[in-house]
């Protein structure tokens, strides 16, 4: 590391904070949130910069943590959890997140490995595309770099899986919407090529099979997972004739409720929605959303637990740890009308 004396205007800008919060931070002051004292530290390790005496008994190491688009809430809670844990463990924890059109998976992974990070937790990224290559993954196994990755398991990666049990997800929305008494349910979902997707059109599928007349094809849409994609997905489902739609994030649910009430189709009167994760504003959306939970503190605290265990020598078994979604039964559900 450097022993140059920080510069003010570098950290705060690499922060997002003000040179004056720099100052406080650099000082040891109080009057500093826990979180802005954090990304002040990171910007500190990461910039290559010598923490001041004061500051330097916090830190072990860093340890990449590389997440998709923050605009969808869930990935906001992985970090948050994942950077607190790793934070309370003396690591300081460097958020890295991708954007269309930004920075790749690949070139942060490189970054990190220059700034000598001890592990990396990946969220969502090139292990959960089909398409992608695991090749990258390979040559960081064989670097010896522990590192653990989230939803989006395959089978030839030698690392700690950490998933949401999607097959077991789509069960409980397909069961929930049954027993109700719908028989033409769609599922708007993201992209053909991420497993998750792959494995919940699996479920519905198989799930969905013995309904008389029932178009697989017809009553599945991939789109986009955005609000956009959603209200694509779910026009096209509602004009198909579903009654009710399962959507892939509760993002996408926001989506089917636009394109819901553009067509004039009252939720749940005539048409029943059921969200995927239940971010923390999802149950006061009109009507509130009946949603599949994912269990993210948990999946973020075995992640952790697995990446530093790794770290300090201790035998992880690698394979895919599977955590039971919960549905939470909110307004936007009910018996066909």
């Amino acid at each position: 590391m450097s022993a140059a004396t920080p510069r003010l205007a570098d950290l705060a800008s690499y922060a997002g904070v003000s040179e004056a919060t720099v100052s406080r931070v650099l000082n040891d002051k109080p009057g500093v949130a826990a979180a802005t004292r954090q990304s002040v530290l990171t910007a500190i390790d990461v910039l290559g910069y010598e923490r001041p005496s004061k500051l330097r008994r916090s830190s072990a190491g860093l340890i990449g943590l590389v997440v998709p688009e923050l605009t969808n809430p869930v990935f906001p809670m992985f970090a948050q959890i994942v950077e607190t844990q790793l934070a309370g463990a003396g690591y300081t924890p460097v958020l890295c997140t991708q954007t269309p059109g930004g920075v790749h998976e690949d070139e942060y992974v490189q970054m990190l490995l220059d700034r000598g990070v001890s592990g990396i937790v990946f969220v969502s990224g090139q292990h959960a595309d089909t398409r992608a290559g695991t090749q990258r993954y390979a040559e960081l196994r064989e670097r010896g770099l522990p590192m653990v990755l989230i939803n989006g398991y395959r089978e030839d990666v030698d690392a700690t899986f950490v998933s949401h049990d999607d097959r077991a997800a789509m069960q409980l929305a397909v069961r929930h919407l049954r027993d109700l008494g719908h028989t033409r349910v769609g599922f708007a979902t993201g992209p053909a090529r991420y497993v998750p997707v792959q494995r919940r059109a699996e479920a519905f599928h198989e799930l969905m099979a013995d309904v008389p007349g029932f178009d697989g094809d017809e009553m599945v849409s991939t789109t986009l997972f955005t609000v956009e994609g959603g209200a694509a997905a779910g026009k096209q489902l509602i004009e198909a004739g579903a009654t009710a739609i399962i959507a892939g994030s509760d993002v996408m649910a926001l989506g089917v409720l636009r394109a819901a009430d553009q067509l004039g189709c009252a939720v749940p009167g005539e048409l029943s929605v059921i969200g995927s994760d239940d971010v923390p504003f999802i149950g006061f959306v009109d009507p509130p959303l009946t949603t599949l939970r994912m269990n993210v503190n948990a999946m973020a605290e075995v992640a952790v637990g697995a990446v530093l265990g790794e770290i300090a020598g201790e035998e992880v078994e690698h394979r895919e740890y599977l955590f039971a979604p919960e549905l939470i039964l909110r307004g936007s559900t009910a018996p066909p009308g």
